[in-house]
């Protein structure tokens, strides 16, 4: 296990990092004293869907109860010819927002 002072993490930060990515662990010191520590993220196996069952039983996220609407307007109808001020007033006109 590495160990580097608060000032040498700052200074190191990215190769410390490096090393983590490699698989090690790097211990963090103030004044000789251990203060934390930088550890690999374990991969997970599961699915999005197990991942937010979890993150919803432990109460920090709450699913909608119906999908979202996406719905878009009609297009505006844009004759050949016209120009797109033209259209869009006539759409106004229309009131269709």
């Amino acid at each position: 296990m590495k160990t580097a002072t608060i000032s040498q993490a700052k200074n190191r930060l990215s190769e410390l990092l490096a090393g983590v990515k490699r698989g090690e662990t790097v211990l963090i010191l103030e004044r000789e004293r251990p203060i934390a520590r930088i550890v690999p993220v374990e991969p997970s196996e599961r699915d999005d869907d197990e991942r937010l069952a979890d993150l919803e039983r432990r109460g920090i996220i709450r699913r909608a109860a119906r999908p979202p609407r996406r719905t878009l307007p009609p297009p505006i109808d844009w004759p050949a010819g016209d120009s797109l001020l033209e259209a869009l007033l006539r759409d106004r006109d229309e009131a269709r927002y």
